[in-house]
């Protein structure tokens, strides 16, 4: 309001005879006029995150900032929930890209339930362009407090590392969209390779970009809007398009007022070669997640592949993704040098969602593991307490008038846990990050500056569950978990592949 009252009054007044004094003023002002023009720029660079910089000014091009980058075709997905969650996503991720030809951006690890998809069985999710938009959110709210730690810096990628190519997040949107991530980072060669620029508006575009929310842009991002409500992917079973056994009822459909029909696609034919997706630099799914439900899987139905030994090996592979070397040496090393003898592992999720009104089963199936264990040493003519590992997430000083304040006092047992200040658990995470295994894993720079350049302080990741996990994974006198609980599985699964050898 104030420039076009200005330039009123000048026009009332006679510009001959004030020709020295306009010069002047336009003089003194310039700055000020270059200075509101930069940010005028960058604002609209913000609202306008599609905007092509042209060729000459120096901004990062729309669609990949990095000749590194050129020929390369990316995959990005949306994780959420739980931790367990997000390995299965990360896993059916691993399928897709190596179906499609595609390298996976491994994304950070979440807060727990960070990100929520929503119900999949009540056709109630959040859509795919704004899961996206979440995740992106999410992981810049880790970089700002330096939380960020990746998936690929937990999970032990290598056995799969000859059948799909990856890339780190935090290097794909440096070089992608020239943002600057090294607040992310522990270590030098991270610091190295995760540079840019730091202008809100960079940032803004990249959101916008990866999340799709602008819409497909041709030759650039292909964001697919197909979710578990109209959609189970599918690979050469010779179905595409055909009804999903599982479809919304009458009564739902009426209910909700509600239209969704369940299809099952052939995710080759529909986003491989000679698709619309195919030209895209960039291939972003909203959730990944999939599970059983009422005979059907809730969106990704691709679990063996006998016509494609290719995928069918890689599925093997992923059945099953370690921790990184240092978690699992770990558990390994608490159980040998910390509880020393054959012990049981009880995990006991109690404050989570659902299992926090499961209390009494929880319990119940604990006390019938510990009778079935004494029954066994008293055959074996053991005389010795049960040693027994608890993994919670019931803090000890709230056990009280509980089933695990009874045990804890109970000499016949001799319990063991572990806390995220102990000395192993920070030791653990100290070696683990400077490993740097997130960006080492994956597509890397063919030049890279001073490796060992330093990095701000970011935090220590929490890495307590995982450690536990491996320590449950040692236990030779068995394991009791919470029925339903993906952690229980985890284990489950860890105990499956005996993955623990001391």
């Amino acid at each position: 309001m104030d420039l076009p009252a200005s330039r009123g009054r000048w026009r009332r007044r006679s510009a001959r005879s004030h020709l020295p004094v306009v010069v002047a003023v336009l003089v003194l002002l310039l700055p000020t006029l270059l200075l509101f023009s930069s940010a005028y720029s960058t604002m609209l660079r913000a609202l306008l995150p599609f905007t092509s910089s042209a060729s000459g000014g120096g901004g990062v091009p729309q669609c990949g900032g990095s000749v590194e980058l050129g020929g390369e075709r990316f995959l990005w997905y949306a994780p959420h929930s739980g931790f367990s969650n997000q390995v299965g996503e990360l896993r059916n991720a691993a399928v897709a890209a190596a179906l499609l030809n595609r390298t996976l951006v491994v994304p950070p690890v979440l807060d727990h339930h960070a990100v929520v998809l929503g119900s999949c069985p009540k056709f109630r999710v959040t859509d795919p362009a704004s899961l996206r938009a979440a995740v992106w959110d999410h992981a810049m709210q880790l970089l700002r407090e330096g939380r960020y730690v990746s998936m690929g810096d937990i999970v032990d990628l290598s056995p799969i590392k000859s059948m799909v190519r990856t890339i780190d997040f935090r290097v794909f949107v440096s070089l992608w969209c020239g943002v600057d991530m090294r607040n992310t980072c522990f270590s030098g060669l991270c610091c190295a390779v995760s540079g840019g620029s730091s202008m809100p508006a960079d940032y803004n575009r990249c959101r916008a970009l990866l999340s799709g929310l602008g819409g497909s842009e041709k030759g650039c991002v292909y964001p697919v809007q197909d979710d578990c409500r109209t959609t189970v992917w599918t690979y050469q079973q010779n179905n595409d398009g055909a009804l999903d056994q599982f479809q919304p009822d009458e009564e739902l459909k009426r209910r909700k007022k509600i239209s969704y029909v369940r299809r099952r696609r052939d995710i080759y034919k529909v986003l491989g070669p000679g698709s619309q997706a195919e030209d895209a630099t960039l291939l972003a799914f909203g959730t990944l997640f999939s599970g059983p439900y009422k005979g059907s899987e809730s969106y990704f139905d691709i679990h063996e592949s006998p016509k494609d030994q290719r995928i069918q090996s890689l599925q093997e592979k992923i059945e099953f993704l370690p921790f990184a070397p240092e978690i699992m040496a770990a558990g390994r090393e608490f159980a040998k040098n910390k509880i020393k003898e054959p012990f049981l592992c009880a995990q006991l999720r109690l404050l989570d969602g659902q299992f926090k009104n499961h209390w009494k089963a929880t319990f119940s199936a604990l006390k019938e593991k510990l009778k079935a264990v004494e029954l066994e040493m008293k055959r074996n003519k053991n005389s010795g307490p049960v040693h027994m590992f608890i993994m919670t997430d019931l803090p000890p000083a709230n056990w009280t008038k509980t089933y695990l304040a009874n045990v804890a006092k109970d000499e016949r047992y001799k319990l063991y846990t572990l806390k995220e200040s102990d000395e192993l658990v920070v030791q653990t995470a100290q070696r683990l990050m400077a490993a740097e295994h997130g960006v080492q894993s994956g597509f890397l720079p063919k030049t890279i500056e001073n490796r060992k350049k330093d990095c701000d302080t970011v935090q220590l990741p929490e890495i307590l569950l995982y450690v536990e996990e491996s320590v449950c994974s040692c236990a030779s006198l068995g394991f009791v978990g919470t029925s339903g609980s993906t952690i229980a599985g985890s284990i489950g699964t860890m105990r499956k592949n005996n993955v623990c050898k001391w």
